[in-house]
């Protein structure tokens, strides 16, 4: 059976992760205290020209795979293997009930004879990985078994970008559950562990918001909205007359004229805080449910000023930033302070790299 890469592989030797997303390229090594604290030892961001990533579709090889290799240097790190991930649009993901106590040989036949029915490709062009996730919650003796499967051409991309770039691809993972594992920790934060707890995570990407409503691990819902921080850019570029290159370099170190904060910055944060009233209020009305708990905000433009207090202004539900860094200790090789600034950026690569230490 052709494997992920693999999706559920487990890691114990060093591990980078590294999560390329429309506008830039972020890894992340984490290691582990002795009491078991995770320890971040190296971060760095890579910025990509617009086009470089379209959809999730390398559109220039060589441009992306030399910025791997600046960020990789710039992060100083020795570390070879590196986990990866994809959209989860350009991954099937389906769970299926399967008799327990098969044998490995056994659930893989069996695996192979269920996805044909959910995946619309021949099974010899697609990477498909499996994962036993427990016993049913719905039939005795049987295990609940999450099957994932993506276009080979899809994986072999993000392989053959490692490779370019002088790393060794051990682990092929799914954005979203990358993301998800690494707002687990910060779940577990919440009152009583987090349990029962309702909690909406958004990830606002240069184009794309994504949202994922999360209780006790399980996802209740997810939706992408077309709105992210690439709107902000085109705001500045249109209030000053800066190309777009110069907006963004601009925003990124604040080196904007005085009028910015209350003509451009507030009303974009005001129009994100709606943004993410309407994504709720989706939610709301095609599910049973009609509260969260809590709302986490992730992404390269989580940190702008004011943005917290107007998602709860806007849905009165408590709004946080996402650090996927709290609690963690700060390794001797990382600014502390620069990191605290852009941490929300570093979520999905966070994730990445704990699956190092997923037994």
């Amino acid at each position: 059976m052709t494997s992920l890469g693999s999706m559920f592989s487990r890691q114990a030797a060093p591990l980078i992760g590294l999560d390329i997303s429309s506008s830039s390229v972020k890894l992340v090594e984490l290691g582990r205290a002795r009491d078991g604290t995770y320890v971040l030892e190296r971060c760095a961001i890579e910025p990509l020209e617009r086009g470089w990533i379209n959809d999730g579709n390398v559109e220039k090889f060589d441009e992306v795979a030399e910025a791997m290799r600046r960020v990789v240097k710039k992060s100083g790190t020795r570390t070879r293997n590196v986990a990866m991930a994809l959209p989860a649009s350009a991954v099937i993901t389906k769970k299926i009930i399967l008799p327990g106590g098969l044998r490995d040989e056994e659930l893989e036949v069996q695996v192979e004879t269920e996805a044909n029915q959910y995946i619309p490709f021949s099974l010899d062009e697609v990477s498909l990985d499996f994962c036993v996730v427990g016993p049913s919650p719905t039939s005795q003796g049987d295990v609940e078994v999450l099957i994932a499967a993506s276009r080979k051409e899809k994986v072999q991309d993000r392989q053959g970008l490692a490779e370019a770039a002088g790393l060794k691809p051990v682990i092929i993972d799914v954005e979203s559950y990358a993301s998800r594992l690494a707002a687990g920790r910060l779940i577990q934060g919440l009152p009583n562990g987090g349990l029962d707890q309702m909690v909406a995570l958004f990830e606002v990407g240069a184009s794309t918001t994504s949202m994922q409503v999360i209780r006790n691990d399980e996802v209740l819902y997810d939706r992408d909205q077309a709105f992210g921080g690439a709107q902000l850019t085109q705001l500045i570029v249109r209030q000053y007359g800066f190309s777009p290159e110069e907006a963004e370099t601009k925003k990124r170190s604040g080196e904007l004229p005085e009028d910015y904060e209350m003509g451009v910055l507030k009303p974009f944060v005001d129009s994100m805080a709606q943004e993410v009233a309407r994504a709720l209020q989706f939610f709301f009305t095609s599910t049973p449910h009609n509260r969260v708990d809590h709302i986490m905000v992730a992404g390269g433009s989580a940190a702008l000023p004011g943005l917290g207090e107007a998602i709860t202004a806007q849905t009165s539900f408590a709004c946080d930033l996402a650090d996927p860094f709290s609690g963690m200790q700060i390794g001797d090789g990382v600014r502390e302070k620069k990191v605290r600034r852009e941490a929300p950026s570093y979520l999905t690569s966070c994730g990445l790299a704990m699956r190092r230490f997923m037994q």
